[in-house]
C-alpha cells in the first residue's frame, strides 16, 4: 500500500507520493536529463581530442568529462526547478519527477546547487580555470538568460543558442587550456545545428508551449512561414561551416566528404520539413538532426 506525505505551499495542500528508494533514484537521474547530458558530453569529448596535441590523454578525457557531465546535470536540475510550473501545463512534461509530485521542488534546488558548485569546483581545481569559467557562461546564459525569456520572446532560441553551443569549447580548453579558431568552428557547428533541431521540436508541440506560455516561433507564428524559412537557413549555413574542420587541417579529406553527405541529407530532411509543416516531416527532422551531430564529431575525430 503506497504512503504518500502532505506538502503545505502558497498553493494550498499538494499531495506527494513518497516512492520507494529505487524510484527516488530514478526521479533524481531524471532531473539530470540522461540523453541531453550524454550528447553534451560526447560533443566535449570531440572538442578534447581534436583540441590534443598528439596522442590523446584518456585519463585528463575522462576527468575532464566527469566534471562537464556533473555540470550538465546539475544545469538540467536547476532548468526543471526554475520551470516546474511550466512543466505542469503541458502534456509531454508533465511527468517529470517535479510537476508529477515524485520530488519536492526544494530536493530538486540542493541537488541542482550541489551538482553545479561541484562541477565547477571539480573543473577549475582538476581540469583547468578556463574550463571552469566557460563553464559559467553556460549556467549564466541558460538558467539566466535563456530560461527566463522562454515565456517572454521567441528570440529565447537564439539566446539558448549561445551557452547551447559551449560544450566542446569546454573540452577544447580541458585539452590545450586555450581556445583557438578551430575550436570556435566547432561552437559555429553546434550553434547553427540547434536552430532545426529546436524548430522541429517546437512545431510538434507548439499546442502545448502555446498551453504553458512558451513563445517558441511557431506559437508566435503559427501558419509556420518564418519558421520553416529559419529551418533551411540554419541548415544551409551549416552544410559550408561543417567543412572548416578540413580547411584548418582539423581533420582530412574522409571527414570532408563524410561532412558533405551528411549535411545534404540533413539538408534534405530541412527542406520536407519545412515544405509539408506537418509533425511527421518535424518528428523526422529531429531524428534527423540527433543521428547527423554524433555522426559529423565521431567521423571529424577519427579523421583528425
Amino acid at each position: 500500500m503506497k504512503e504518500f506525505a502532505i506538502e503545505l505551499n502558497s498553493a494550498g495542500v499538494v499531495e506527494l507520493e513518497r516512492l520507494s528508494a529505487r524510484e527516488r533514484v530514478a526521479a533524481f537521474v531524471e532531473l539530470t536529463k540522461p540523453r541531453i547530458t550524454f550528447l553534451i558530453v560526447l560533443t566535449s569529448a570531440a572538442g578534447f581530442a581534436l583540441g590534443s596535441r598528439g596522442r590523446i590523454d584518456y585519463a585528463a578525457l575522462g576527468s575532464a568529462m566527469l566534471g562537464i557531465a556533473l555540470l550538465s546535470s546539475g544545469i538540467a536540475t536547476l532548468n526543471q526547478y526554475m520551470e516546474r510550473d511550466l512543466d505542469a501545463l503541458m502534456r509531454r512534461t508533465a511527468n517529470r519527477p517535479l510537476p508529477s509530485g515524485k520530488l519536492l521542488p526544494w530536493e530538486a534546488l540542493v541537488f541542482g546547487v550541489g551538482l553545479t558548485v561541484m562541477a565547477e569546483v571539480y573543473l577549475a581545481v582538476l581540469v583547468n580555470p578556463l574550463s571552469a569559467l566557460l563553464g559559467l557562461t553556460v549556467i549564466s546564459g541558460y538558467l539566466f538568460g535563456y530560461t527566463p525569456l522562454k515565456t517572454k520572446t521567441s528570440l529565447s532560441t537564439l539566446v539558448g543558442a549561445f551557452p547551447g553551443a559551449v560544450p566542446p569549447l569546454v573540452g577544447w580548453a580541458a585539452a590545450r587550456g586555450n581556445i583557438g579558431i578551430e575550436a570556435w568552428v566547432l561552437f559555429a557547428i553546434l550553434f547553427l545545428w540547434q536552430f532545426p533541431h529546436f524548430l522541429a521540436i517546437a512545431w510538434m508541440y507548439r499546442e502545448d508551449y502555446s498551453r504553458a506560455g512558451i513563445l517558441m516561433l511557431p506559437v508566435v507564428e503559427p501558419d509556420g512561414r518564418v519558421t520553416a524559412q529559419q529551418i533551411v537557413i540554419y541548415t544551409l549555413l551549416l552544410l559550408p561551416v561543417s567543412l572548416l574542420p578540413t580547411a584548418l587541417g582539423v581533420s582530412g579529406k574522409v571527414y570532408l566528404y563524410g561532412a558533405i553527405i551528411l549535411g545534404l541529407l540533413f539538408l534534405y530532411s530541412s527542406v520536407r520539413a519545412a515544405l509539408s509543416k506537418s509533425r511527421q516531416e518535424a518528428r523526422r527532422l529531429l531524428l534527423a538532426s540527433v543521428i547527423y551531430l554524433p555522426l559529423l564529431f565521431i567521423v571529424m575525430v577519427l579523421d583528425r
